[in-house]
């Protein structure tokens, strides 16, 4: 490879680092988001351990990336070898995590779901109408959403202030806003006029498999660019390193 090409490589390797640097300071601001936001998702699902650690492996895949991408770039610019080894086995581990993981999910998909709605049912029998953090997480994910609880609207059957109440109750963010009258709440309980509460018939679950299924392309497209590019990163990094015979460490500055 001609002296020209390997200068280009070297370059191009640098500025697809500090991308990669980018992406992992997006990738751990998500999962700071997940875990410190009270209207996220996450607020929800509290009490799930797994979905816990999902965010701290967020958080740590991203800051992991941004190291990689500190050593990537510091390895490509000053040309040093055992760095840029070191670069290309810790994208090729992650790239096989990533698919790892991904077909983990794809075939426990049933247990996901099993597991989502125990937690879910227990948010929603506890549910006391008192404007927590997690019950305004819960909220505003049916508000925005249009949906009533897990599967359905059944789901809200087994909330003791519903059952032992006098009155007819139901959630007020599952209110339908179409079907509303006067003046509603976004959040604790409304009175219904009769049995059959004006509320959203579709559960949430469905919701977020509707949006999933709408936006499967993009979310495929995201998956297989990041997979590209990290395709790229050990292309330019073997390609690199093979044509680096010697290392001048002189280069590196020293502080």
């Amino acid at each position: 490879m001609g002296k020209g090409c390997v200068t280009a490589t070297k370059y191009f390797l640098f500025l697809f680092n500090l991308i990669f640097f980018l992406f992992g300071a997006i990738i751990m601001g998500f999962g700071l988001w997940l875990l410190l936001d009270n209207q996220s998702f996450i607020v929800v699902l509290s009490n799930s351990t797994s979905v816990k650690v999902a965010c701290y492996i967020l958080i740590g895949v991203g800051a992991f990336s941004m190291l990689l991408g500190f050593l990537g770039c510091l390895g490509a610019i000053y040309e040093i070898r055992c760095l840029l080894g070191l670069y290309f086995t810790c994208l090729l581990l992650i790239l096989i995590a990533q698919i790892a993981a991904g077909a983990l999910i794809y075939f426990q998909k049933d247990v996901l779901d099993e597991e989502m709605l125990k937690i879910v049912s227990k948010v929603l029998d506890n549910y006391p109408g008192n404007n927590s953090t997690t019950e305004q997480a819960w909220d505003f994910i049916q508000r925005t959403m249009e949906c009533c609880g897990w599967t359905g609207r059944m789901d809200w059957n087994g909330n003791m202030v519903i059952v032992n109440s006098s009155q007819l109750l139901f959630p007020c963010s599952c209110q339908n806003i179409s079907l509303a009258t006067g003046n509603f709440s976004d959040s604790g309980f409304c009175e219904a006029q009769t049995p059959d509460w004006p509320v959203y018939d579709v559960g949430c679950s469905a919701s977020v498999e509707s949006w999933l299924r709408t936006n499967m392309w993009v979310i495929l497209g995201i998956c297989l660019g990041v997979a590209f590019i990290e395709l790229l990163g050990m292309i330019l990094s073997i390609c690199l390193c093979r044509n680096v015979h010697t290392e001048d460490y002189t280069k590196v500055p020293k502080y």
